[in-house]
């Protein structure tokens, strides 16, 4: 019952963690653009690499 109770505490911290990384990752603006990182290699310029 004990390691019930230990693996219940340690599922919960990770939780937390994970919980926190994302309120960091938030409020430190990562998820600002999520059009245009998907979209940008459909639309980039190719470069002309013949040195003729």
């Amino acid at each position: 019952m004990s390691v019930i109770i230990l693996l219940l505490g340690a599922s919960l911290l990770v939780a937390a963690g994970f919980l926190a990384a994302f309120i960091w990752s938030v409020k430190n603006g990562q998820f600002e653009d999520d059009f245009s990182p998907a979209h940008r290699i459909l639309f980039e310029d190719k470069k002309d690499n013949t040195n003729e």
